[in-house]
């Protein structure tokens, strides 16, 4: 999708912070974090969100998650504790229409989010 912002990171249009990246997923840092370890897993497909993956995806969407697990352990935040999310569409606080799971932790994380 042209007008995507994490496809334009994607291809390498628009700089960001890489963490991790192979040929299906990508990982970096957020540019607005809301903890220490703040980092957005997606995949390199354009997928608009959550309610258009389809069974086919899901491996995919398995791949992020368990991307994500990794970047904790190698950050040193597995042992404490993480939060893991996919906001899906604006009442959710979606603001890139391009699916992505958030890795949150480094910090404590309060219930209920908000």
């Amino acid at each position: 999708m042209s007008d995507c912002l994490f496809c334009k990171i994607i291809k390498g249009e628009i700089k960001g912070s890489i963490v991790y990246e192979d040929d299906r997923v990508l990982a970096f840092n957020d540019i607005n974090p809301q903890a220490p370890t703040h980092v957005l897993v997606v995949p390199k497909r354009h997928i608009t969100s959550l309610n258009d993956v389809a069974p086919e995806d899901d491996e995919l969407i398995g791949e992020l998650t368990r991307r994500a697990a990794a970047i904790a352990r190698e950050r040193g935040i597995s042992s404490g504790g993480y939060r893991t999310v996919f906001n899906t569409n604006r009442d959710a606080g979606q603001t890139v229409f391009h699916i992505h799971l958030h890795l949150l932790g480094g910090r404590a994380m309060h219930w209920p989010p908000g």
